[in-house]
């Protein structure tokens, strides 16, 4: 990852500054050849409910991260292809800052989601009425938004979470918001397309308090789809999504004890509690798309 194009207190004068919140939220956004939506998204976003947006420009060899950054997002870059890895350099950026947020939320740079409803998804966490919302997409998609490739991949896996944690969602939708701490004890890894299913997976094997909500979602407002765009993209995230649910269902007892070191370690700066490859459950080879 290379380092961040700017720092957030030199966001662009004509952009509207961060917010200053008591529940400060960063957003994180992942983005690969976005120019087309950026300034439209970053126009639509509720940034009074926003400390930090935060976009991860995945390689672009358009210009996402200049629109990004000259509508006063900090720009962080990540040149291995993924969407995990893409949301990973983001909240490294953000783990560096000095003051932590008291949760994180991720959006797609598309607008297929409705940025409105962030808000909506941060505000059970506030109320510490759940650690993990999710904006779930199945009741409200407008016609085609869908594929019914995704909606079938969707629910398998949401079924074998349930048939193997006992949680149920109903969604694996991208638009979601995680308290900050737990965020810390999933102790995430996925560099490609199970990092939705990992995170949600992850907590529900540690019993963290999850929610869905049910949120409108439209076809992406310009460009193609890096994932449903292509069968073959559909066909690779099919796959490691399922394989995501395997390999973590197999590894419930280490997603706990590291889960258990990075509490105690939050607890305790002092003890030795460092982390090693054993606390990573086994993910395939990142994939170019």
């Amino acid at each position: 990852m290379t380092p961040p194009d700017q720092d957030p207190q030199a966001a662009s004068p004509d952009a509207p500054a961060a917010a200053s919140v008591a529940f400060a939220v960063d957003l994180v956004i992942p983005a690969r050849n976005e120019a087309i939506n950026i300034p439209a998204m970053m126009a639509a976003l509720p940034r009074a409910s926003l400390r930090h947006i935060v976009v991860a420009d995945n390689g672009s060899t358009d210009d996402t991260a200049a629109l990004a950054r000259a509508a006063g997002a900090v720009v962080v870059h990540e040149t291995q292809p993924g969407y995990g890895a893409a949301c990973l350099a983001a909240l490294k950026w953000i783990a560096e800052q000095p003051d932590p947020p008291a949760a994180v939320a991720f959006f797609d740079a598309d607008l297929a989601d409705d940025p409105d409803r962030l808000p909506e998804l941060a505000q059970p966490i506030h109320t510490d009425a759940a650690d993990l919302v999710i904006g779930s997409r199945r009741k409200l998609a407008a016609p085609g938004s869908l594929t019914p490739v995704q909606r079938f991949g969707n629910g398998l896996a949401c079924f074998l979470i349930r048939l193997t944690t006992g949680a149920k969602f109903h969604d694996l939708g991208p638009m979601r918001v995680v308290r900050w701490s737990s965020l810390q004890q999933l102790h995430m890894a996925d560099r490609t397309w199970g990092w939705t299913v990992e995170m949600q997976c992850k907590a529900a094997v540690l019993n963290l308090r999850c929610k869905d909500v049910h949120v409108p979602y439209r076809p992406r407002r310009a460009g193609q789809s890096k994932i449903s765009g292509t069968i073959m993209g559909s066909a690779k995230a099919g796959w490691k999504i399922l394989y995501t649910v395997a390999a973590l269902t197999l590894t419930k007892r280490r997603i706990r004890r590291t889960a258990a070191r990075i509490r105690n370690a939050a607890i305790n700066p002092q003890a030795t509690t460092a982390l090693s490859e054993d606390d990573h459950p086994p993910t395939p080879a990142a994939s170019s798309e």
